[in-house]
């Protein structure tokens, strides 16, 4: 496996045409930090831009996928001394780490053991695709803190991914769903006793697809949530004309028509 790079908090590696994104703070549960946000977001970036990695997974050391915010760190940047603007460049650098797994090329798999709290469970949400261990748990404990509901995200991505109604039940009972109840409503793909060599199995398969259909599909999938269903026809219909011309799916429309001639003569 290479190394892309790591920091104190995040360690990045490409194997296989996968970036693999693991946060380093077993000790803390994955707590977030200042720091963590500010290396997890240039740990996506980076590995965004490179076109030798198909898929990225998102995954957490020990115990815990990210246990939310470290209480003794707190989220505020340290080099700020204005307390409130120091607030705010750490709800910053949160979101940028969202805005990053949602607009990086490559689909984002998240590898999910243990506690994914507040914003474990937002950035655990904003991947494309999770695989979950018999004992994850995802909670969202911002009214029991006095806090509004979600952060980085997740009062957004939530009610797409399992409904407004069961979203809405989950905050405003500051809940928690287990790993059978995530799958049950549609926010995880499978229960697996390892989900990150699950969830690496998945992106290795994805990373080894023509990249075109991989990324744009992406896209379509993103674009979906906001767009008409006109406009998403459109866009489709472009995405299509444009895949069909590529050496790769003319290339595997000729080896499936090939296969059929087979079977029929």
């Amino acid at each position: 496996m290479e190394a892309q790079g790591s920091g104190s908090t995040v360690r990045t590696e490409v194997r296989d045409g996968v970036g693999q994104v693991t946060l380093t703070r077993p000790e803390r549960l994955n707590a977030i930090t200042h720091r963590l946000l500010a290396e997890l977001r240039d740990a996506l970036l980076g590995l965004g831009e490179r076109r030798d990695v198909g898929a990225v997974v998102l995954f957490g050391e020990g115990r815990a996928f990210c246990a939310g915010l470290d209480l003794d760190a707190g989220l505020a940047d340290p080099a700020i001394d204005d307390p409130v603007e120091a607030m705010q460049a750490g709800m910053a650098a949160g979101a940028a780490v969202t805005l990053a797994m949602r607009t990086i090329p490559q689909p984002v798999v998240a590898a999910v053991q243990g506690h994914a709290v507040g914003a474990g469970f937002a950035f655990a949400a904003a991947a494309d695709v999770r695989f979950v261990a018999p004992d994850a748990r995802f909670s969202a404990p911002f009214l029991r803190l006095g806090m509004t509901v979600g952060d980085f995200g997740l009062s957004w991505l939530l009610p797409r991914i399992i409904g407004h109604g069961r979203a809405s039940h989950l905050f405003y009972s500051a809940g928690t769903l287990d790993a059978e109840q995530a799958v049950a409503c549609g926010l995880a793909a499978e229960v697996v006793e390892d989900p990150l060599a699950a969830a690496t199995a998945f992106a290795t398969e994805l990373a080894a697809q023509p990249p075109y259909g991989v990324r744009v599909s992406k896209e379509l999938l993103e674009a979906g949530v906001g767009s008409s269903l006109r406009d998403h026809l459109e866009a489709e219909a472009r995405a299509q004309t444009i895949g069909a011309l590529t050496g790769s799916a003319q290339a595997a429309m000729a080896a499936a028509l090939a296969a059929t001639k087979r079977r029929k003569g």
